[in-house]
C-alpha cells in the first residue's frame, strides 16, 4: 500500500518507519527542509532507541523515502496520515493551526483528483486532535470539492523511548470512522501488527478522539495521585515504596504510572490535560479531576526545590550535580520536564549547576547555554558538588560506585527525585539521603 504521512517528527518518523517495516510504500513529508536534509543523511532529528537502524535499512531497501515536495506526495498514496504538532495554545487549548494548514493544502492537492472507490483516498488523523477536529476537517475537504477523501481518525499510544514496541505490538488499535469500508482499509493495514490477537477497535471518530485524551488522562491522574500520598508519607513517615506494593498488587488498581517522582512531562500529558480542561470549559462543564490532576502535578515539580531549600537553608554559592534532563529516560525530549523547572528555581537562587544525561544535553544547552556547566560522564558532575540529585531515571544511574560519589562531593548528600536508591543503604553508606515520600529521612 502506498502511504504518504505527513510530518516527521515524534509521531509522525514512527509511524512512517514501522509501516513501511511491515512491507508498505511509505513517503514522508515535512516542510522542514534541515530535517528532510537530515533524514537523506541517515540521522535522526529525534532520538528514539533502535528507529535509526529501522530507519536506514527501510530506506536502503526503498520502502521509505522522505520529501518536501507536499503535492507529489500526497497525491500518489492511498492513505495519508497526519501527524503535526498540536502544541498547547496561550490560552491552554491545543493549537490546531499546522492542522488546518496541512488540511488547506490537501484541498488544493487533492480536488482535482477523479473519484475512486470507496476508500480508494483516506486522510488518517494521527495527531492528538480535541473532539470535533475529524468532523471540521471532512466539511473543510468537501468545501473545497474533496468528496471523494474521506477522514478517519487513529489515535496513537506511543511511550517515548518504548515506540517502536508500541507500535509494532500495540495493546489495541483504535480507529474512528463513518463508512465500514474506511474501517476495512485501516484494518488491511494493520493487521500484521495485531497477530496477537489484539482488539482493533472500531468507533466514531468522535469517540476515538475522546479516547486518547481520557487515556492520557487516566494515566497522568494515577501519577498526581502516587505523588500526592508520597507527600503525605513524608509527613507521616511512612515510605511509598511499601504503600505502592500495597496498593499495585490489587488487580483493580495495579503498578503501571504508580512511581511517585517530580512530576509528569514530555509532550503529551501537561498540553493534552489542559486541553481537556478546555474542551470543558468550552461546553460549560467544570472538570474537578483533572483540574486537580493539573494543578498537583505543577506543584510536584517543587517538591525536589523544597527538600534541597530545607536541607542547605542558604542556597547561593551552593554547587549540585543534577543527573537526569530528560522528561523520562530512552528520550532526549525536554519538553515540560521537571528538570526545567528545578534548574530555573536553583538558578534563581545562586546555585552552580553541573548537568549530566545520557541524551538531552544538546536541547539543554540550546536553552540554557553558558549558564550550566555540561558534564560528559555522571561522576564529571558529581565532581565538587555540594550534593547530587537525580532527576530522571536513566538505567545507568541506578547501581554506580558510591564510594566513588561520596569521595567527589563536597558533603555527602543525596536528594533521589526517583527513588532508585534505598534509604537503609544510603544511611549505612554514610549518605544523607532524600527521597520522595520515604519517610523519616525524606
Amino acid at each position: 500500500m502506498k502511504i504518504a504521512v505527513i510530518g516527521t517528527g515524534y509521531v509522525g518518523l514512527v509511524t512512517s518507519t514501522c509501516l513501511a517495516e511491515s512491507g508498505n510504500e511509505v513517503i514522508g513529508i515535512d516542510k522542514d527542509e534541515r530535517k528532510i536534509a537530515t533524514l537523506h543523511e541517515n540521522r535522526l532529528p529525534i532520538y528514539e532507541p533502535g528507529l535509526l537502524e529501522l530507519v536506514q535499512r527501510n530506506r536502503r531497501e526503498g520502502r521509505l523515502k522522505f520529501t518536501t515536495d507536499f503535492v507529489t506526495g500526497v497525491r500518489e498514496a492511498r492513505l495519508i496520515f497526519i501527524a503535526v504538532g498540536t502544541p498547547q495554545s496561550a490560552d491552554g487549548d491545543a493549537d490546531l493551526g499546522s492542522i488546518w494548514a496541512v488540511t488547506d493544502s490537501l484541498a488544493a492537492a487533492l480536488k482535482d483528483l477523479p473519484a475512486g472507490e470507496p476508500g480508494s483516498k483516506v486522510v488518517v488523523m494521527k495527531s492528538t486532535v480535541p473532539v470535533g477536529t475529524n468532523r471540521g476537517i471532512a466539511e473543510r475537504l468537501a468545501a473545497a470539492g474533496c468528496h471523494h477523501v474521506d477522514v478517519a481518525s487513529n489515535p496513537e499510544f506511543l511511550k517515548e523511548g518504548a515506540a517502536l514496541d508500541d507500535f509494532m505490538k500495540p495493546d489495541r488499535v483504535v480507529v474512528g470512522v463513518r463508512k465500514p469500508e474506511v474501517a476495512e482499509v485501516l484494518k488491511d493495514l494493520y493487521v500484521p501488527f495485531l497477530r496477537t490477537e489484539r482488539p482493533f477497535l472500531v468507533m466514531t471518530p468522535e469517540s476515538a478522539e475522546m479516547t486518547k485524551y481520557a487515556a492520557n488522562a487516566m494515566l497522568a491522574t494515577k501519577i498526581s495521585f502516587i505523588n500526592e500520598m508520597a507527600n503525605l508519607c513524608d509527613r507521616l513517615n511512612a515510605d511509598i515504596n511499601d504503600v505502592r506494593r500495597g496498593i499495585g498488587h490489587d488487580v483493580r488498581i495495579g503498578f503501571q504510572f504508580l512511581f511517585p517522582g517530580p512530576g509528569y512531562g514530555g509532550s503529551c500529558f501537561p498540553k493534552d490535560i489542559r486541553a481537556i480542561i478546555g474542551m470543558g470549559r468550552k461546553n460549560d462543564l467544570k472538570l474537578n479531576l483533572v483540574e486537580a490532576v493539573d494543578s498537583v502535578n505543577e506543584s510536584q515539580k517543587q517538591v525536589l526545590f523544597q527538600k534541597i531549600k530545607k536541607h542547605f537553608g542558604t542556597l547561593a554559592g551552593k554547587t549540585l550535580a543534577l543527573w537526569g534532563l530528560a522528561f523520562k529516560p530512552r528520550t532526549d525530549d525536554i519538553r515540560d520536564a521537571p528538570a526545567l523547572a528545578l534548574i530555573d528555581a536553583l538558578l534563581a537562587e545562586g546555585v552552580k549547576l553541573r548537568v549530566h544525561d545520557p541524551e538531552a544535553m544538546p536541547n539543554i544547552r540550546a536553552i540554557y547555554s553558558d549558564r550550566l556547566i555540561y558534564c560528559d560522564r555522571p561522576y564529571g558532575a558529581a565532581e565538587g558538588a555540594d550534593g547530587l540529585v537525580i532527576v530522571t531515571e536513566w538505567q545507568e544511574f541506578r547501581n554506580p560506585d558510591f564510594e566513588v560519589i561520596r569521595r567527589l562531593l563536597t558533603k555527602p548528600v543525596i536528594f533521589d527525585g526517583r527513588n532508585i536508591f534505598e534509604p537503609k543503604s544510603m544511611e549505612a553508606g554514610g549518605f544523607t539521603y532524600y527521597g520522595i515520600g520515604r519517610g523519616k529521612m525524606a
